[in-house]
C-alpha cells in the first residue's frame, strides 16, 4: 500500500500485481490481502498452488516419490505438518467424492478465486502439464465450493 501511495503522488508505474504463495492450504493472502488486490486491482500471481506438490495426494502414502520436490528438498516443511497431511487427506478425498483428481481440485478453486490473475503452475512431466492446463477450463460447483469452505473451517490455516 506505501508504494502504490508513493507511485500516485510521484507519478511512478503502480504495482499491478504481487506473487504470493496461494492454495488450499495456505489462504493467508484472504486475510487483507486480498481486499487490497480487489480494490487496487493488483491482481495476485498464486504460487505453489498445490503446496509443493502435496494437493497432488502423492505424499499422503507410506513413501514419497522419489523424485518429488518435498522428498529432494526436505528442508521445505510448511505443508508436510500433520494438520497439513490431515486436510490434504481430506481435499484429495472430496476431490474423489466429486469425480475430480485432486490437482483439478486445488487448482480449479485458485482459478475461482476474483483476486487471482493467473495461477504459476509447475510440472515434471507433459501429463502434469496437461491435468494443470485442463484445470483452467474447470468450474467447481456450489457443492464443492461449500464443501471446501468446511473443510477450511476445520483446517483453518494449516500451513501458513
Amino acid at each position: 500500500m506505501e508504494y502504490l501511495r508513493l507511485a500516485r503522488e510521484k507519478g511512478w508505474p503502480r504495482a499491478v500485481s504481487i506473487q504470493n504463495p496461494y492454495n488450499l492450504l495456505n489462504r493467508s493472502f484472504e486475510v487483507g490481502m486480498a481486499e487490497i488486490a480487489h480494490r487496487e486491482q493488483a491482481g495476485l500471481l498464486a504460487y505453489s498452488p498445490l503446496a509443493f506438490g502435496m494437493l497432488s495426494g502423492k505424499y499422503l502414502g507410506e513413501s514419497w516419490p522419489e523424485k518429488g520436490r518435498l522428498t529432494l528438498f526436505e528442508r521445505f516443511k510448511r505443508y508436510s505438518n500433520s494438520r497439513g497431511m490431515a486436510a490434504t487427506r481430506a481435499y484429495v478425498e472430496l476431490a474423489r467424492e466429486h469425480g475430480l483428481s485432486p490437482v483439478e481440485l486445488a487448482l480449479a478453486y485458485v482459478n475461482s478465486r476474483s483476486f487471482v490473475t493467473s495461477n504459476i503452475v509447475g510440472a515434471t512431466t507433459m501429463a502434469q502439464l496437461k491435468e494443470n492446463i485442463g484445470s483452467a477450463a474447470i468450474t467447481l460447483d456450489q457443492d464443492v465450493l461449500d464443501a471446501i469452505e468446511a473443510l477450511h473451517t476445520e483446517f483453518t490455516y494449516p500451513c501458513p
